[in-house]
């Protein structure tokens, strides 16, 4: 019976490095398709499927810094894209809301981002999808407790 080979970490940390690179790269093209940038289209998305938010929260699902996070909400604002108020709770605190025309900027765009990554990866079965969920889940739960 042959012995299974366990994958090096090197070798994982490769693999998924250049593969989420990948996926990254089509994401992003396919994103600029819709006239938005990356960063603005996350934001928007963010306000879409999560509702009015602090600045602060959008900017941790975002992955973003402060600055960025301000100069982002900054560009959308101008364009109309979202709104700011004073959030009730903490007066110091931004909530930043889309605006109807950030509604009908994002819904379309967002919808066929959606169709374009089941496309992305529509190689894996339904089985496999869940299987991968679930380990990049785990290892991001192992890799955030160590810091």
């Amino acid at each position: 019976m042959a012995v299974a080979h366990t994958a090096k970490g090197t070798t994982l940390w490769l693999a998924l490095w250049r593969t989420s690179r990948d996926v990254q790269r089509l994401a992003e093209t396919n994103i600029a398709e819709s006239g938005l940038s990356l960063t603005d289209f996350a934001v928007l998305e963010a306000l879409l499927n999560g509702g009015p938010q602090r600045v602060n929260a959008i900017a941790d699902k975002v992955m973003l810094t402060s600055g960025s996070m301000t100069t982002a909400v900054d560009r959308l604002a101008a364009k109309g894209l979202v709104s700011r108020s004073a959030d009730a709770s903490d007066a110091r605190a931004r909530v930043i809301e889309l605006t109807d025309a950030g509604r009908s900027r994002i819904e379309p765009a967002f919808a066929e981002h959606a169709v374009y990554l089941d496309d992305v990866f529509g190689g894996l079965t339904d089985d496999e999808r869940a299987s991968l969920l679930s380990l990049l889940l785990k290892l991001r739960a192992q890799t955030r407790s160590r810091g």
